[in-house]
């Protein structure tokens, strides 16, 4: 079974200053993702301490830069990265489940 890649936009719509230009053209780009997007941005709401943004923008951000990462293990800008990223993860997904497993009040 041949998997499709998932086509995505991201539309400039605001600046950061008055009168600057904003970029017409969104930028397209197809991705491939063997894990549930939607799934994780849910289990990301665990992460007490961030805002409901920052966890959809973390968990997007992290999936889009750890396949690229993933697809070219060997190329010498991730080599340095890979074991501190994983240590990253490993926090990532310890506290999750923490969070889940604690008591809500």
């Amino acid at each position: 079974m041949q998997r499709r890649g998932r086509s995505r936009s991201l539309e400039h719509l605001a600046t950061r200053r008055e009168g600057e230009t904003l970029h017409s053209e969104p930028v397209v780009f197809e991705f491939e993702n063997h894990d549930d997007l939607f799934e994780i941005i849910s289990r990301m709401r665990r992460q007490e301490g961030l805002s409901e943004g920052d966890q959809r923008e973390l968990a997007v951000g992290l999936k889009l830069f750890s396949e690229v990462m993933l697809r070219n293990r060997e190329h010498p800008l991730f080599q340095q990265l890979q074991p501190h990223f994983r240590d990253f993860m490993k926090t990532l997904k310890e506290r999750g489940k923490a969070a889940s497993a604690s008591p809500r009040e």
